[in-house]
């Protein structure tokens, strides 16, 4: 019997060899897919979200949110990489280590090519441990006080938030917006990401 979640398939390997294995028959397909990962504490075998990633982007996939399940396992989606999809610096250097080692696909290569090709690739994004603060909303965080306590006092998850919006919007108009509107909520002490109830 098929799983489903969010009516997307939920599949289990318990190896990268059998998630290549996938790849290989399906990545052309277009469509999306929820992997399962076991948690540690369930000792049940399988596929490490670090393999699954590596498999993926070699396939000229990857992987966007992730999900809870159950007590055993927890999801993570994946999905053909999409014309205007955006690169992390991180994924960027593993592609490049992958084409390296020789494992790089034809699929793979092809999101690379597309990528450089409309510049996605050279505006590849940090980390969320290494993005930096932009000069202009560092700027109007100096200029209002509440608003700049608040900040520093958000998750990692909340300020990379901001900073990614940022850091992504380069018309000047929707810039100077984007800054009021992110300044306007620190100062009502409102976030992104809401917290999870316990």
């Amino acid at each position: 019997m098929k799983e489903f979640f969010k009516d997307i398939p939920v599949l289990h390997f318990k190896n990268g060899k059998e998630w290549e294995n996938w790849l290989k028959k399906n990545h052309t397909n277009g469509s999306a897919i929820w992997v399962k990962f076991a948690k540690k504490e369930s000792k049940i075998v399988s596929l490490t979200y670090a393999e699954a990633l590596d498999c993926a982007l070699c396939y000229g996939w990857i992987d966007s949110q992730k999900q809870k399940y159950d007590e055993s396992f927890w999801l993570q989606k994946f999905s053909v990489r999409g014309p205007k999809s955006i690169w992390s610096k991180i994924n960027r250097e593993k592609a490049n280590a992958l084409i390296a080692s020789g494992k790089m696909k034809t699929s793979g290569l092809a999101a690379i090519e597309a990528a450089k090709k409309d510049g996605r690739w050279d505006a590849a994004y940090d980390s969320q441990s290494k993005v930096d603060i932009p000069k202009d909303f560092e700027r109007l965080l100096k200029q209002n006080p509440d608003a700049k306590n608040f900040f520093e006092s958000l998750s990692s998850s909340n300020r990379y938030a901001i900073l990614f919006r940022l850091h992504h919007t380069k018309k000047e108009e929707t810039r100077v917006r984007k800054l009021s509107q992110f300044i306007e909520m620190l100062k009502r002490k409102e976030t992104i990401h809401t917290a999870r109830k316990k």
